[in-house]
């Protein structure tokens, strides 16, 4: 930590959410900060921008991905979901094993490009059971749990709630509020899922609400803590707003940008 002209110490923390695959700008995520924060999503399995990337079209190719997001756009997930049972048919093998060999493959070179030391917890597109596998030891995975960093104690919850989409890691809201719960008081509130506020939920690209969590709204009107960070939401109408005295900052667009949100005090 570089000393400031009146001799004390500043903390410099990189937090960053919706890794979805981008291995290159991980590995220089932490340059520069005492300490990275990754809220989830570490997987990619379709990407909505480029579909020829991912999991879904390594195995069915782009076309089908194109076919699969024209559906979840228009939401229309029943039939997006009977066209990826078709495909899975048709593909051979044991659906799962092969997700979670791809999975394997891009934990593997994530979990690597992770500095020391980074704090991390699971986004809904993840895999809890394999990140104790890969985690090194400079790598904390924390989920309805607290840590302190630079004096300031920092909450973290992990996943999300259930929706159609039916992802890896989608919990139910009583499940998800007993985390928060877990959690209590801190300075710095971290999620991969924004609180239940319209602006802050809703997906301008995609054109639907994502689900946010009102469990966390509440909680954050209880506790204030200073800062409230999340993702999830990749193209939000509102990136950053207060709720009281909480600043709330979508930090879900790591994929894309490659730049990491910086806390600095």
């Amino acid at each position: 930590m570089a000393p400031t002209p009146a001799g004390n110490t500043t903390t410099r923390v990189h937090v960053i959410s919706d890794v979805h695959g981008n291995v290159r700008d991980l590995a220089r995520a932490g340059e520069g900060a005492d300490a990275l924060v990754c809220l989830g999503d570490l997987v990619l399995f379709l990407d909505y921008a480029d579909h020829s990337r991912g999991i879904f079209p390594d195995l069915f190719g782009t076309a089908n991905a194109d076919r699969v997001v024209e559906l979840r756009t228009a939401r229309r997930f029943t039939e997006a979901r009977d066209f990826q049972a078709r495909l899975w048919e048709g593909a051979g093998g044991d659906r799962r094993a092969l997700i979670e060999a791809a999975v394997r493959k891009q934990y593997a070179e994530m979990f690597a490009a992770f500095p020391t030391p980074t704090y991390a917890t699971y986004g809904n597109v993840d895999m809890p059971p394999l990140w104790h596998e890969y985690a090194g030891p400079g790598t904390t995975v924390l989920d309805g749990q607290r840590v302190e960093i630079g004096g300031r104690v920092f909450g973290f919850v992990g996943g999300g709630l259930r929706t159609p989409m039916n992802t890896p890691y989608e919990i139910g809201d009583e499940e998800y509020a007993a985390k928060i719960e877990a959690v209590g008081e801190v300075d710095v509130l971290c999620t991969h899922i924004p609180p239940e506020v319209p602006e802050l939920v809703y997906d301008t690209v995609a054109r639907r609400f994502e689900r946010g969590s009102r469990a966390l709204l509440d909680a954050i009107r209880r506790t204030r803590p200073r800062y409230a960070l999340f993702g999830h939401v990749h193209q939000p109408l509102t990136r950053r707003m207060r709720i009281g005295a909480t600043e709330c900052v979508n930090v879900g667009h790591f994929a894309s940008t490659g730049r990491p949100w910086v806390l600095q005090w």
